[in-house]
């Protein structure tokens, strides 16, 4: 093959390195110093120069002789009729030689030398290629599998042309089906005290709306099951188009409303994508949109190989269920349950806050007094928010053993013991996580969206995203158990927690909660002693004031950070979180403070912004109106900008979202 005269150091830099030398000649009159600057200057560019040809000239010389002992004899003639395309290459890259597939495949029928292999396999690297499985390249509208051998000093790359099967495969996963279900939120919301033909034109609308995206955005069909819920099947592509235009039906559906208070219509969807079968599929869809109620509704929940969820929409308030019929069945079944226990544990959260031990104590108070069964509520006094609290009942039980640490849990703990979990749902922020592992019964009461690492496999999973505080929920529990074991000071603990989730009866704030609120104050809840619960130390106002002052306002959301480290900063950054919100046009606040090597979130709305679902990226969680998350060996300046990072994701989303 006869073969160009290939540059490898272009003549252009031979012609400048000489310019430079006649103009340090010229610059000699002048000044001697600058002559010898730009002499010294032209004669290192000179020998770059060289130095970078002979480099390369050996590289490829090396390769060559390296691809002449791999291709000997007549291995290179049967190289040249190999049917797939194959190249030797210098470590640089450097095409030494190929075969007449490569030439005419990749080249174009052109030649090859001094062309780098680089841009064939762009944008991946040798190491990939020389992986057991290849890796997988695209150029000239085809699709290849490119795998690696060495050769010498240099490498052998083979080229296989699979454009047929991966179009075929992705035709494949393109049309897989997919099983979607669909609830009607707040359906009976909506109808209740309406007239027939409203409760009509609302189903009407809603099922329009629903009928009218399946046909015309995801080309499905669509099925009214009962108890207005809905499955409709589509397939992959839709799918992903309709993720892009992030599921447009939910803004369709809000377009429905109630004429007597003008309140919108919203559905959540359950989508199992990805799966084996059918079956599977509809079992993931299931799984999706019970993830999607939990987490409050009027949203989207994908369930994808792996156990991965993509959640989408999310903006409205959750509306409050005010049927107490589940709550009395499960009521019921706990009692079953504690009954048939030998022992019973009650355990809240990291960090554990009013509404956390104030929820425990209820529980302990009527299984306590009402059923008559040994329970005892674990906690670490170090770490928790909600001493007053703990000190208040050790006082008015001084002969009882109420409190006990996660390490005399584990010890007395047995396989017949039930182990009741209040104010999480998460198995990453539990008291003591040994312990929920050990427990063979677990029940679960919470108030908090529902997250992916929920605990699964409970007796009971007690969860209302709409209640205010896990304290509400216990409080209407124990009226269906032993309402009149409750006494002062339990009802003390239970109604600061409604109060601190509430922010005194502000957020979250519904009719069952002062029904709960009315009934503690019935059993002798002083408003005065639970105000005094939530007094602070003068050293934590002056941390709270400091947080407060440093804040800047970013897009109508309030950021605090700081510097320095205290005993009990998570109580200042909290209230800091609920000052902030008193401040003119702020609809959000976030304070971030060090824990040691990591930076806590603690984030507070007024129900404009959605919290959770941005300190969800970061591992955290809670509700719409409060959310906390922790970032691992972090600075705090490196947190900062990964929350305005987040920050900026989410509102651009809810902007899309709300248009």
């Amino acid at each position: 093959m006869r073969r160009k005269r290939v540059w490898v150091i272009s003549p252009l830099f031979y012609l400048m390195a000489a310019a430079m030398a006649a103009m340090a000649f010229l610059s000699l009159p002048h000044s001697r110093v600058l002559f010898m600057v730009e002499l010294t200057a032209a004669g290192l560019s000179v020998l770059a120069v060289l130095v970078s040809d002979y480099l390369w000239r050996h590289n490829v010389s090396s390769t060559v002789r390296s691809a002449k002992n791999v291709l000997a004899a007549g291995e290179d003639r049967a190289f040249q009729e190999f049917a797939l395309p194959v190249a030797v290459v210098a470590p640089a890259g450097d095409i030494v030689w190929a075969n007449a597939a490569f030439v005419q495949s990749l080249c174009g029928g052109g030649p090859y030398q001094g062309e780098n292999v680089l841009k064939y396999i762009y944008p991946k690297t040798f190491r990939q290629v020389m992986g057991e499985k290849g890796a997988c390249v695209a150029h000239g509208g085809r699709e290849y599998t490119v795998y690696g051998a060495r050769a010498g000093e240099g490498y052998l790359l083979y080229f296989v042309d699979d454009t047929y099967f991966k179009a075929v495969n992705k035709e494949y996963r393109e049309k897989r089906s997919v099983v979607c279900l669909c609830a009607f939120d707040n359906r009976e919301e909506l109808i209740r005290d309406s007239l027939g033909d409203e409760e009509s034109r609302i189903t009407a609308g809603v099922e329009a709306a629903l009928r009218t995206w399946v046909a015309e955005e995801l080309g499905g069909f669509i099925r009214r099951l009962s108890n207005g819920r809905y499955l409709f099947i589509t397939d992959d592509a839709h799918i992903e188009e309709a993720k892009k235009k992030r599921f447009r039906v939910l803004d369709a559906v809000r377009e429905v409303k109630n004429s007597r208070n003008n309140m919108s219509a919203t559905v959540s969807i359950g989508i199992g994508r990805g799966a084996k079968d059918i079956a599977e599929s509809e079992r993931w869809a299931r799984q999706a949109l019970e993830m999607a109620l939990g987490r409050g509704g009027d949203q989207v929940a994908v369930r994808s190989e792996g156990d991965t969820y993509e959640f989408f929409g999310g903006l409205s308030k959750g509306v409050e269920k005010r049927d107490k019929v589940r709550t009395r069945v499960i009521a019921a079944t706990l009692t079953d349950h504690v009954r048939a226990s030998d022992r019973v544990f009650v355990m809240g959260h990291k960090n554990s806050d009013l509404d956390s031990v104030g929820a425990a104590v209820g529980m302990w108070a009527v299984i306590q007094k009402g059923l008559e069964k040994p329970v005892h509520i674990v906690i670490d006094r170090l770490r928790t928010l909600a001493g007053p609290v703990a000190d208040m009942v050790d006082s008015a039980y001084p002969e009882e053993d109420v409190f006990i640490t996660p390490l005399e849990a584990m010890q007395s703990i047995t396989d017949k013991s039930l182990l009741i979990v209040v104010d999480t749902h998460s198995v990453n922020f539990v008291e003591s996580h040994e312990l929920l592992q050990r427990a063979m019964r677990v029940v679960v009461i919470d108030h908090h969206r529902m997250m992916v690492s929920h605990i699964k496999n409970a007796l009971i999973f007690y969860h209302e995203p709409y209640a205010s505080s896990a304290s509400e929920m216990v409080t209407e529990l124990v009226q269906y158990i032993k309402g009149s074991a409750i006494d002062g000071v339990d009802a003390e603990a239970l109604l600061s927690g409604i109060m601190l989730d509430t922010k005194n009866f502000v957020l979250k704030t519904g009719v069952r909660t002062f029904e709960a609120s009315a009934y503690l104050r019935r059993r002798g809840a002083d408003t005065v002693a639970v105000k005094k619960l939530f007094s602070s130390t003068l050293d934590n106002y002056k941390q709270k004031a400091q947080l407060v002052s440093g804040a800047e306002i970013y897009k109508g959301c309030a950021i605090a950070t700081s510097t320095w480290e205290y005993e009990d900063l998570r109580v200042a950054a909290a209230q800091a979180a609920d000052e902030l919100l008193t401040i003119l046009g702020v609809k959000a606040s976030f304070v971030l403070y060090k824990v040691g090597a990591d930076v806590s979130v603690s984030a507070r709305s007024l129900g404009d912004v959605n919290v959770q679902l941005i300190l969800e990226e970061f591992g955290g969680g809670g509700h719409l109106t409060m959310a906390g998350a922790q970032m691992k060996n972090i600075h705090m300046q490196d947190a900062r900008r990964a929350l305005l990072r987040a920050l900026d994701q989410k509102l651009a989303e809810v902007s899309s979202e709300s248009k």
